[in-house]
């Protein structure tokens, strides 16, 4: 149950708070004295504090409300107080909610106003802890991953990367064929080196090749090598990339972009361990762990005749997705600290940014701004003009929905500054309204 502590030493302060904070089915304890209330919450999960400022008699000082605030603060750092008192001055007060206090009320208080800052803390206290307990447990997921497995020092904090590593190191283990599909940019190579990282034959070579950066002539010489004149400008043999693969991984990249000849070849390597170079009619034997990689549509490729359905089904015995950076907003920062390597700062405005674009080109993209934004920043912040983002469409449809201030405020005072009811209205989260709360600078219980 959502619980409140008073610390007043005046026991009718206790009791009419008490009253009305159970009428509204929140949990109030009460303490008479600064020590009694700090051994409270070593002893109690509390949510909120409500604090008086002075607890000696003829003491207006304030003095003994800061030393207890600093207390609670100590121990308990995100833990809402709301400063409650007839005398102390203003400044003192104003000067804690600078330190972290939430609120500041004077007694006689406004019922209504201070059970909407209350229950508008309340919700902020579940956020907090729930947004915690998410970190939390993303952050021993992550941490069990790195123990089990070698992560090939991967930068991420996303659940969808987890998620997606996680499954790539559970099939890594066999030598069945995996298939990586992602868009560009998004890191399926990396995704490819860990699987690697966690074969059985890791002590092998990991051989990539990208089949969409070689003219279809060339591929099946890459792959497969090639006599000398076997074609024009074979002037001597040379190894294919399955040869040089031998008791290791092959990763094919954009494996969509083979040719059906080369299609076919590919089957009966994956199917026997066996092909020829071109241009000869020798057969070689190779044991060979392939991984793949597309980002197209690869059935859409089968109903076009582009690409054989029954090499699908071969590659396609496990697939491992990756998720693009717009879906794993997590992420962003990491990455961008990463690349930023302590050369600059990443200002507020700049992380804002960061957030706030649609990453068409995912972590590629992401690595060539941060690249640029540290050369312009020198020592400095980056800011968002050194980002250099475009207008994406992410950008724009935030922009169309988001919420005036005038909405905001309306919304607000029709809930009786409730945020949570304000933000049903407004068709956001309670966490979203917080977030524009404070970008307009309105206060929770306005």
């Amino acid at each position: 149950m959502r619980t409140v502590l008073i610390i007043d030493d005046n026991p009718a302060v206790g009791e009419a708070l008490s009253l009305a904070l159970s009428l509204h089915e929140i949990r109030p304890l009460t303490a008479l004295t600064p020590e009694q209330g700090l051994e409270m919450l070593e002893r109690e999960r509390i949510d909120v504090v409500i604090q008086d400022m002075n607890f000696t008699a003829d003491t207006t000082s304030g003095e003994e409300g800061v030393a207890l605030f600093r207390a609670i603060r100590q121990r308990h750092t995100d833990l809402p107080v709301i400063l409650l008192t007839a005398w102390t001055h203003l400044e003192t007060a104003v000067e804690l909610v600078k330190a972290g206090a939430a609120d500041y009320l004077a007694k006689p208080w406004d019922d209504a106003k201070l059970l909407a800052t209350v229950e508008n803390l309340l919700e902020l206290s579940e956020s907090t802890r729930e947004v915690a307990r998410a970190r939390n447990e993303r952050r021993k997921r992550r941490e069990d991953l790195q123990r089990r497995y070698d992560l090939d020092s991967l930068v991420f904090a996303s659940e969808g990367m987890a998620r997606t590593l996680e499954l790539a190191c559970q099939v890594a283990r066999s030598d069945v064929p995996v298939l990586i599909t992602g868009p560009n940019g998004a890191g399926k190579e990396r995704i490819a080196a860990i699987v690697h990282a966690n074969s059985a034959v890791k002590r092998g070579s990991f051989i990539a090749v990208n089949c969409g950066a070689l003219p279809g002539e060339l591929i099946e010489a890459e792959l497969f090598g090639a006599e000398a004149g076997a074609y024009t400008g074979a002037n001597k043999a040379r190894e294919g990339r399955f040869e040089l693969a031998d008791g290791g991984t092959l990763f094919l990249d954009e494996i969509g972009n083979l040719s059906l000849s080369g299609q076919v070849k590919l089957l009966r390597v994956l199917e026997t361990g066996q092909f020829e170079r071109l241009g000869s009619g020798r057969t070689r034997q190779v044991k060979v762990r392939v991984l793949s990689a597309t980002n197209a549509d690869l059935k859409a490729m089968i109903r076009a005749g582009t690409f054989r359905e029954d090499l699908y089904y071969r590659l396609n015995v496990i697939e491992v997705n990756l998720p693009p950076l717009a879906d794993r907003s997590d992420d962003i920062l990491p990455l961008a600290e990463h690349f930023l390597g302590g050369r600059a700062e990443l200002g507020e405005a700049a992380r804002e940014s960061l957030l706030s674009y649609a990453w068409p080109g995912n972590v590629r993209e992401l690595k060539n701004a941060i690249e640029r934004a540290a050369l312009l920043a020198g020592d400095g912040r980056v800011t968002p003009e050194q980002l250099n983002l475009p207008q994406s469409p992410l950008n724009a449809t935030r922009n169309l929905d988001e919420p005036s201030r005038e909405a905001v405020e309306v919304a607000l005072n029709k809930a009786d500054g409730v945020v949570s009811r304000a933000a049903q209205a407004l068709g956001l989260s309670r966490q979203a309204l917080y977030r524009r709360m404070e970008r307009y600078g309105l206060a929770a219980q306005s």
